[in-house]
């Protein structure tokens, strides 16, 4: 099995990789802009239903009503479109990027030893090129961006919370440390599943590669049930590692749903004595109720996200294995003999690949002007 450095964060590799972005920097810079805009944009609307709440429904205001709904629409459709360019760019981006190092793989793929094929599966280098580099694509698309615009949205709203009412916002925020503490363990987690994930995969079409090309030597040896149980053991393997980043997800989800409605629920609570007391208003609580979605909802994502940032950067670390592999072919040039008289002679001569494996073995034989030879093997 291959290994891998199994930093969580390994800053010289992702400088690396982010000089693959040169060629598309205004159009990452743009999008990057993008997620400023989208975050300031995310507060709007909480605002919006704030005021729409104290001013237009407290005091019947029909009319100011019908224009806040109408704000509320227009900001909507705004977040969308900005939403949209977003994601859009964000993907191509990345398809940009993994079309680039794709080719580059393939190109130095083309110009290795034959003796690095027989040391290397061909399936691991399948997954190297294939599939290895679609992960990458995720750092910028699932990864680096969304990150970004998710952190923006979190640091908007607290923002905004504290603003209103400082001290309602450390009510609200009480289950947070909670929250980070489960997103801290999540994200140790599954990493680990999805590197079993990666290296299961690696395995999996290694071995299918192998045997579809070898088929006629698994039945010429009658192989089937063997290699069938074998396949079996390997793609079982396979299977337990997807359970177990389903059985992290499948805990983490509900612990964030459950530390979410613990939030609302301390809102109503200390905001109901707030309003009682006069010192917080029925908008702020509405409000609230708006920000404590645009907090969890992020915060739960980011740990998938920075997992789709650390997959990749293991991705990126397999990859950049085969594109810093030494085993070029040395090209010493060709020599072209116009006029060729006498005899050839090979005396002695001993050949092979790799050093276990000769193919030829002390080899001496002399061909006569005019004479053809072939050689079969």
């Amino acid at each position: 099995m291959e290994s891998v450095s199994g930093k969580a964060f390994d800053y010289s590799l992702l400088k690396r990789i982010l000089k693959y972005i040169t060629p598309y920097k205004v159009m990452f810079y743009s999008t990057a802009f993008l997620s400023i805009l989208l975050a300031s944009i995310s507060v709007v609307r909480p605002i919006l239903i704030q005021k729409a709440v104290n001013n237009n429904i407290a005091n019947k205001d029909s009319l100011g009503l019908y224009e806040i709904t109408i704000w509320l629409v227009v900001a909507l459709i705004i977040e969308t479109l900005l939403q949209y360019v977003f994601t859009y760019y964000g993907n191509l981006i990345g398809q940009n990027i993994i079309k680039d190092i794709r080719n580059e793989v393939f190109k130095r793929v083309l110009s290795f030893k034959l003796k690095y094929y027989d040391q290397t599966p061909i399936g691991r280098l399948v997954t190297r090129t294939v599939s290895d580099i679609e992960t990458i694509a995720e750092m910028f698309s699932d990864g680096i961006l969304v990150i970004l615009g998710d952190l923006l949205k979190i640091f908007a709203a607290v923002l905004c919370m504290f603003y209103i009412n400082w001290d309602l916002a450390l009510i609200t925020l009480l289950p947070i440390p909670l929250l980070m503490i489960g997103t801290s363990i999540f994200k140790r987690v599954i990493k680990n599943a999805f590197q079993d994930v990666r290296n299961q995969v690696s395995l999996l079409n290694t071995f299918v590669q192998e045997h579809v090309t070898g088929m006629s030597i698994v039945q010429i040896f009658n192989r089937e049930k063997i290699e069938s149980e074998l396949f079996s053991d390997i793609n079982k393997k396979h299977r337990d590692a997807h359970i177990k980043t389903v059985w992290a997800y499948s805990v983490f989800f509900p612990l964030v749903e459950i530390l979410s409605a613990l939030s609302v629920a301390l809102l109503v609570w200390y905001g109901f004595k707030e309003i009682s007391l006069e010192i917080a208003s029925p908008g702020e609580i509405f409000s609230f109720t708006f920000f404590i979605h645009m907090l969890y909802r992020p915060i739960r994502q980011l740990a998938d996200r920075f997992n789709s940032l650390q997959m990749g950067m293991v991705s990126s670390e397999r990859v950049f294995k085969v594109l810093d592999t030494n085993y070029n072919i040395a090209n010493e040039g060709t020599q072209t003999i116009e006029n060729l008289n006498g005899d050839i002679t090979f005396k002695n001569v001993w050949f092979a690949y790799n050093e276990e494996d000769w193919v030829l073995k002390d080899i001496s034989f002399t061909i006569k002007k005019g004479q053809t030879l072939a050689l079969v093997g």
